[in-house]
C-alpha cells in the first residue's frame, strides 16, 4: 500500500485542524497527529516539565513518539496538523517521510487577514494548549512578526509530491476531495 504523509501550513485559527479531521474521515486509515493534543496533554497532567523558557521539547518529543510508532508500527496516512511555517522545518520532515517511503501532500492554508483575524477574536477554543502566549491573538501577532523572517514562507511547487492551496471555506471540500482521489490513483483504499 502507498502511504501518504500530508502536512498543513498555516497560521492558527487557519482552518488546518477542521480540515485535517474532514480528510481523516474520508481517507481509511489515516490519523491526525496534533500537536495542540499533545500540549493539552502536557499542559494537563505535566506542567512542571515544561521548559520556562526555548522551544517545547516535551511536546517535540511526545509527537516524535507518536510519529515513529505511526510510522514503524502502523499502516496508517498520517495528517501532520501543525503550522509548519518554516521552510527548513517542512524540508527535514518530508524527506525523513520520503526516506520512508512516502507519498507528500501539502496543504497551504492562505485565507485573508481579515478573515483569520475575525476567527481568533470569536474563538472560543481552549487555551490550555498554552505554554508562552496568553491569548490565540498574542499567538497570531507573533506569527505575523515571524511571516518576515527568511525561512517562514508559504510552501512552492516541487517541496512536495503535491501541493494545495485553501484560499476561503469553499475550497476544503474540494482538496479533500483531490486528495481522495491521488489516494485512489495510488492503490489507497478508500
Amino acid at each position: 500500500m502507498n502511504r501518504f504523509i500530508i502536512m498543513t501550513v498555516g497560521k492558527t485559527h487557519s482552518g488546518k485542524t477542521t480540515f485535517a479531521n474532514k480528510l481523516e474521515e474520508k481517507l481509511i486509515d489515516a490519523v491526525v497527529v496534533d500537536q495542540d493534543l499533545q500540549a493539552e496533554f502536557i499542559n494537563t497532567y505535566y506542567r512542571k516539565l515544561l521548559a520556562k523558557q526555548g522551544p517545547n521539547t516535551i511536546k517535540y518529543a511526545v509527537t516524535k513518539a507518536i510519529v515513529d510508532h505511526a510510522v514503524e508500527q502502523t499502516d496508517c496516512h498520517l495528517i501532520i496538523c501543525n503550522s509548519n511555517r518554516s521552510k527548513s522545518g517542512r524540508k527535514d520532515l518530508l524527506d525523513y517521510f520520503h526516506s520512508k517511503g512516502f507519498n507528500s501532500i501539502l496543504v497551504n492554508f492562505d485565507l485573508p487577514a481579515h478573515v483569520i483575524e475575525e476567527r481568533v477574536a470569536t474563538s472560543s477554543r481552549s487555551k490550555i494548549i498554552f505554554r508562552s502566549a496568553t491569548t490565540f491573538e498574542e499567538v497570531l501577532a507573533r506569527q505575523n512578526a515571524e511571516s518576515n523572517k527568511v525561512d517562514v514562507s508559504a510552501p512552492m511547487e516541487g517541496e512536495a509530491d503535491h501541493l494545495f492551496v485553501i484560499r476561503g471555506e469553499e475550497d476544503v471540500e474540494c482538496v479533500i476531495q483531490e486528495i481522495a482521489g491521488i489516494h485512489r490513483l495510488r492503490g489507497g483504499d478508500l
